[in-house]
């Protein structure tokens, strides 16, 4: 939650905002559990027209941001989904996007980028995460390459009309961008904690593929896959912030609305107190989730230490904050019918997705030296 928006930002933010609550409430998120993609194809077109998918493509490829810190702009609509737990491949389809614009070649960005932006197509990043498995690997044969190797969980895998790849191989890492209907690649969806957010495995088998499908230059990935990865914890980060600060907003108000003993529950000393311990960690959410991103925008020397300290932090205190807030509720917290359920779930998975807060902690101890 950036206080420094600009008009047109916050514009943007109310528009999309308005957007979400008329036409992804909770009640439709409920319902489009049980369709394949988690949502309808038309609505995430809609929501293209609105400028989501752009924000991260320069203008000389047909991009365009609302204040000229595109992931900033795109941190809003995150922030915004976070809050109605909303589906839809926003991360993957602009971290493919991005990496088309920036790395790929002319040709590569004709062909992708126009559907990826119209939401005519969506894209899903088939990434080095987590690096406990073996990952996908490259290797040259002739004029190309072999692909073989497994990447999972994948977002937004089982309905994408692209496949990012990032492979290791003898030199190096390289990444390739393919059609998901390509020989020797099988897509099984797989079953997630999020009744909306979709995940799948994708399986590399001896797939053949030409030297035109690389993005970028062969061995020499590894900053643009540190790039993407730190637009997608960015991203991951600012949904979860926003996730937890709605359900603290509802739990507060609760507080007020339900009576114990004739007084409501928010005049219970003791829960003011855990109310305004979780209040810190809501702000404390927001605001290191907002430094992240502007130290990716900036291209900070510290900006990769900055994200992961984002990640380690949000994602162990949200769920934590959420816990609380189901405790606060009562039994009727953990029943089905309330929301909560729904928030806890979000964030949970982004508790895990991309490497868990232990990780990442590990990561900063070596970038300190220690």
């Amino acid at each position: 939650m950036d206080l420094d928006l600009t008009a047109d930002q916050e514009l943007f933010r109310d528009t999309t905002r308005q957007f979400l609550n008329a036409r992804v409430p909770l009640t439709t998120v409920r319902k489009w559990a049980d369709l394949d993609l988690g949502y309808e194809p038309g609505w995430w077109r809609e929501g293209a027209e609105l400028g989501w998918t752009t924000l991260l493509v320069p203008e000389d490829r047909g991009g365009g941001s609302i204040s000229g810190e595109g992931l900033c702009d795109l941190v809003l609509v995150a922030e915004e989904m976070g809050a109605l737990v909303t589906p839809g491949p926003l991360s993957p389809v602009n971290v493919v996007a991005q990496t088309v614009a920036l790395d790929g070649s002319s040709e590569q960005a004709a062909r992708i980028l126009p559907g990826l932006m119209s939401g005519e197509t969506t894209a899903a990043w088939c990434g080095p995460y987590p690096p406990s498995l073996p990952g996908v690997t490259a290797r040259p044969d002739g004029d190309g390459f072999v692909l073989d190797g497994m990447a999972r969980p994948v977002e937004a895998a089982a309905g994408a009309d692209w496949l990012l790849v990032t492979a290791t191989g003898p030199g190096g890492v390289t990444q390739f961008v393919l059609p998901t209907p390509t020989t020797g690649v099988t897509v099984t969806p797989l079953r997630g904690l999020d009744l909306v957010r979709r995940h799948a495995k994708v399986v590399f088998d001896n797939v053949r593929v030409g030297r035109e499908t690389v993005v970028g230059e062969v061995d020499g990935a590894q900053g643009a896959v540190e790039r993407q990865l730190r637009t997608a914890l960015v991203l991951q980060c600012a949904e979860a912030a926003g996730a937890t600060g709605c359900v603290f907003d509802f739990t507060v108000q609760y507080s007020f609305d339900r009576f114990s003993f004739g007084r409501p529950l928010a005049s219970y000393q003791a829960l003011k107190h855990r109310f305004a311990d979780m209040k810190v960690t809501v702000e404390s959410a927001y605001a290191i989730a907002g430094e992240a991103a502007h130290a990716v925008q900036e291209g900070r020397p510290d900006a990769g230490e900055v994200v992961r300290v984002a990640k380690a932090y949000i994602g162990e205190r949200c769920p934590e904050v959420i816990q609380d807030c189901v405790q606060m509720h009562g039994g009727i917290g953990v029943t089905w019918d309330h929301d909560l359920h729904l928030y806890l779930r979000r964030v949970v998975l982004h508790r895990q997705t991309y490497g868990d807060p232990m990780e990442y902690r590990e990561q900063l101890a070596v970038m300190a030296g220690l």
